[in-house]
């Protein structure tokens, strides 16, 4: 019976309330501390991963193999090359040069350098380097009728049902030989195509005159012929002065409509991981990592067989789903990787005369990278959850969830234009221009103009007619129209959030308020800050009181008659009210008086004024029931 007379006259009662407040807000403060510490930690363990030497050692590998010239032909590198002749002269020129290091500066060894290459007399070579290419069938595309007098020969673009698997040429050496792909390598995504391994395959000795012999040969005897598509030279090299193995894959393809397209990859990644000091510190970091992610994953458990389905329609505990997610993959391909280097690294370090493919383990670390790269960015975005002991941040997150539908129907109308546009620039300029020559070039294109960075002189080229047209207008609707619309919504949410703010409707900044307190305990606790009166907490609860009056719109005359009766009621309840004097009777002075008046006629006004607004809101409720 009691239950339900509390029940009647409104539930909980309050002090029980207020203790379930108290114990969700310590919660979700131990919550935040423990995800603090958590963030740290994957920081700490993301910034020992990367070793800014990576970037000077792909920046020393690219200049010695990407912009040395060709003796004699200042302009002809390895990124300029556009012929098959430029090809061989880079061969037997910068590439040669560039592998094989025998000696010091000064021609003298001063070093043993056991039948090795040294380049930059610190980055030794392992193995030896690989030359491989890709070639496609003979008639894998039908010649016109009309010029099958001109040419009977057809090579398509590279795919793997084109691929030739014959042998060719000279026939009685691996180079001439089709070697099958192996099942665990990666597949190489070029400009024109998509390459698997395998092909026709060479490995370069460790003399540089035999070599050169070798590319000779093959340059007599036309191992590149019409059907190449492309070739791959692959070799690695190891730093021991960083930890660094640099895995060097330089890439030239031949399309379809001839000449030549070059590219490269460079990585460096830190295969031999546990090494110093530093490096143990790193891995206590991963067990840690793992043991968060234990604990972690058995809260989210709980919290499913707790809500059950209302689990899944707080858009956090998706957040929170995906980034455990994204930790087991990391978790999982660092495992990989570490198995992988432990199975192979020796036996690629051992065949010294053989090519040593480190491409494998690189591609994986690489990918691993990745994955700790996205999970750290979904970890800090998740630092948002806990916004609500902040203010400003408050009304962002506010902003940004009550102008979301808004946002979803000006992006659709948004992205009609821009693909409309996208479409256009490519169907026009897409066989001029370099920036729209694909239509995924054409949207990357749009998106730069509409950052300032563009090529009018390349687009008025290709059209005199439609190029300035596309351009006006594209900067016109788009830049000028769509854009201000999208920063009108988010402005106009954002006006009305700070009004809403301003009249007292905003979530309890309690959390914040725990936060503070807490620290100033600790400094008290601590002797760093005196402890606080209660006429220091009278004051800071006025000058509060006064700064939350500002901000809801009452002028400065009005505060200071709320804070004049504030003082008069104080000082009269002190005076007549105080439970220390016994005695009902009271001496009152002509000041005292006067003050009593002056407070009475306050009340009589206030009085007076809450009874005007109360007969106004009667004769509203009575002209509604009518």
């Amino acid at each position: 019976m009691a239950e339900a007379s509390r029940w009647h006259l409104g539930g909980t009662p309050k002090h029980k309330l207020h203790y379930r407040k108290e114990v969700e807000m310590r919660t979700t403060l131990q919550e935040f501390l423990l995800y603090l510490i958590f963030l740290i930690n994957l920081c700490i363990l993301t910034f020992g991963m990367v070793n800014p030497h990576m970037y000077y050692l792909n920046k020393v590998m690219s200049s010695l193999f990407l912009d040395t010239s060709v003796h004699g032909e200042e302009r002809t590198n390895f990124k300029s090359i556009r012929s098959i002749t430029d090809f061989w002269k880079f061969m037997e020129g910068p590439l040669l040069e560039g592998l094989y290091w025998d000696s010091w500066y000064n021609n003298k060894n001063l070093y043993d350098l056991k039948n090795s290459s040294r380049i930059y007399y610190e980055n030794i070579l392992l193995g030896v380097p690989r030359v491989r290419q890709l070639k496609v069938r003979n008639n894998t595309c039908k010649v016109h009728s009309s010029f099958q007098s001109l040419m009977n020969e057809c090579y398509d673009k590279y795919t793997s049902e084109n691929e030739d698997l014959s042998d060719f040429g000279l026939k009685y050496d691996t180079e001439w030989k089709y070697s099958a792909p192996s099942i665990n390598s990666p597949w190489h995504w070029g400009f024109t195509g998509v390459y698997r391994n395998g092909g026709y395959i060479f490995t370069l000795s460790k003399s540089k005159s035999e070599t050169l012999n070798k590319f000779i040969n093959l340059r007599m005897n036309s191992w590149i012929t019409r059907s190449t598509r492309v070739v791959f030279i692959d070799f690695s090299v190891y730093n021991v002065n960083v930890n660094l193995f640099c895995i060097i894959r330089l890439v030239a393809e031949f399309p379809a409509t001839g000449g030549i397209l070059t590219s490269w990859q460079f990585y460096s990644v830190k295969l031999l991981r546990y090494v110093s000091y530093y490096d143990y510190f790193i891995a206590s970091c991963e067990v840690t990592f793992c043991i968060f992610l234990i604990v972690f994953t058995t809260q989210e458990v709980q919290k499913i067989k707790e809500f059950k389905s209302a689990y899944f329609k707080s858009s956090w505990n998706w957040l929170e789903l995906l980034l455990l997610v994204l930790c087991f993959v990391a978790v999982f391909f660092n495992t990989y990787c570490n198995i992988q280097i432990f199975l192979l690294l020796g036996q690629l370090l051992k065949s010294t005369e053989k090519y040593s493919d480190f491409y494998f383990l690189a591609y994986w670390h690489i990918y691993y990278n990745n994955i700790i790269a996205i999970t750290t960015f979904f970890a800090w975005i998740k630092i948002f959850k806990f916004i609500s002991f902040n203010k400003t941040m408050s009304q962002l997150s506010s902003t940004l969830s009550r102008c979301i539908k808004d946002i979803v129907g000006f992006a659709i109308m948004f992205f009609i234009i821009f693909f409309a546009y996208a479409q256009l620039g490519f169907l026009v300029f897409g066989s001029q221009v370099d920036d729209f020559s694909t239509f995924q070039n054409s949207i990357f294109a749009q998106f730069r103009i509409v950052l300032g960075d563009f090529n009018f002189a390349g687009i008025q080229q290709a059209s005199r007619i439609l190029g300035p047209i596309y351009f006006i207008t594209f900067i016109f609707f788009v830049f000028f129209v769509l854009l201000n619309m999208f920063l009108a919504i988010i402005n106009d949410t954002y006006s009305e959030v700070k009004a809403d703010y301003s009249i007292g409707r905003r979530p309890d900044f309690e959390l914040g308020k725990m936060i503070k307190k807490s620290y100033h305990n600790a400094l008290e606790k601590l002797k760093l800050k005196k402890p606080e009166t209660d006429e220091d907490k009278k004051s800071r609860k006025s000058r509060d009181l006064a700064e939350q009056a500002r901000r809801e719109g009452f002028d400065e005359k009005e505060i200071q008659s709320a804070e004049q009766m504030k003082k008069w009621k104080e000082r009269l309840e002190k005076k007549y009210y105080s439970t220390e004097i016994q005695d009902d009777y009271q001496p009152v002075t002509q000041q005292e008086f006067r003050d009593l008046f002056l407070y009475a006629v306050e009340l009589e006004k206030e009085l007076h004024y809450v009874s005007l607004k109360l007969n106004r809101v009667m004769r509203k409720v009575s002209a509604l029931q009518y």
